[in-house]
């Protein structure tokens, strides 16, 4: 096949192979990209291209595997790799971050307003509060792990509501 026959069969293709390329990648631009690197592989490998075989065909897998390399190419690049041998390390509080709440309130009248929670949720709370995890405070207290979870959201749900309410701010 001569350079002139392939680039008229090229030619007569574009619509649809970017109509194919916009089905492929949902944005304009990145079909009108996507087009153009399949149009510059086939030209530059028109010799591989067997003239008794389907040209539509051939390009539309060209396209194809032009598309599924690049997906794969982004999704590597947004591939995290966690190298540390601690697996609890984001929980380790070394990198802790200071909190401006300091500066509205003092910790005794944080604990005036813990003191004054249900015991059933404040024990739960404050062992979490102090590091311990879910199944360590459900077998210290011998309840089901669920319901340490929902104690621990009780206490925080009404420990919000009352410096709220203490301090003046409408929560609605």
């Amino acid at each position: 096949m001569t350079f002139l026959e392939f680039d008229s069969k090229l030619g007569g293709l574009t619509s649809v192979l970017l109509s194919f390329a916009y089905n492929l990648t949902k944005n304009s631009e990145d079909a009108k990209d996507l087009y153009q690197e399949t149009a510059y592989r086939a030209l530059s490998n028109r010799d591989k291209f067997q003239p008794d075989t389907n040209f539509k065909a051939w390009m539309f897998t060209i396209m194809k595997n032009i598309f599924i390399n690049n997906y794969r190419k982004r999704i590597k690049a947004n591939t995290v790799l966690d190298t540390t041998d601690n697996q609890f390390y984001l929980n380790s509080g070394a990198h802790a971050i200071p909190n401006s709440a300091e500066g509205g309130m003092t910790m005794n009248e944080l604990n005036g307003i813990v003191e004054v929670l249900d015991d059933s949720i404040k024990v739960p709370f404050l062992m979490h509060f102090e590091g311990h995890k879910y199944q360590e405070i459900a077998e210290h207290l011998d309840l089901p792990l669920g319901t340490v979870k929902s104690r621990i959201f009780f206490a925080r749900k009404e420990l919000k509501d009352r410096i709220l309410s203490q301090y003046g701010f409408n929560p609605s």
